[in-house]
């Protein structure tokens, strides 16, 4: 017999939805916010040979890199991202550029369907390496959103498991 899905609420099989989540940057949330892209680490395979053995490849795991993250938030006056940006990149010149200030721990956070953290992800020493302030204009676009976008390296997530199953009523 297979483990439940969801051990607190037993009655519940369907999968946590991914359009209700919330990003928290050095602990204010992200206004406005309408995408992110997924979390995702992948670990190189080493290939490795003993002098015994010359048909036999066996696989060690090598190094482990975490692709960056998107996010993109609706353009309103909040210049949160275009702020966080500029610590890295100053048109003041190099004196302008916070080298204590750009990095930033954010957490990510899935929620049910009734606005309850179910899962929260921490991300570690984030900095901004790509900006986009305004989105491709368009007069004869009268139904699209205006969206900025953040991209941001950073040095690995991890799961904070002190965030559990929330009880569903």
């Amino acid at each position: 017999m297979a483990a439940p899905l969801f051990p607190v609420n037993t009655h519940r099989y369907d999968p946590y939805r991914t359009f209700k989540f919330r990003v928290v940057i050095d602990g204010t949330q992200v206004a406005g916010l309408s995408k992110m892209s997924a979390l995702k680490r992948t670990t190189e395979a080493v290939d490795w040979r003993t002098a015994g053995e010359l048909s036999h490849v066996r696989k060690l795991p090598g190094g482990t890199s975490y692709e960056p993250i998107t996010l993109e938030q609706g353009l309103t006056h909040d210049n949160g991202f275009e702020e966080w940006a500029n610590l890295i990149n100053n048109l003041d010149g190099d004196g302008a550029i916070s080298l204590k200030n750009f990095r930033r721990n954010l957490v990510i956070e899935v929620l049910n369907l009734q606005s309850q953290p179910a899962l929260a992800y921490q991300i570690n020493r984030a900095w901004v390496s790509e900006f986009q302030a305004l989105p491709d204009l368009d007069s004869n676009a009268m139904n699209t959103v205006g969206i900025q976008t953040l991209t941001i390296q950073h040095e690995g997530w991890q799961r904070d498991l002190s965030v559990g199953e929330p009880t569903e009523s």
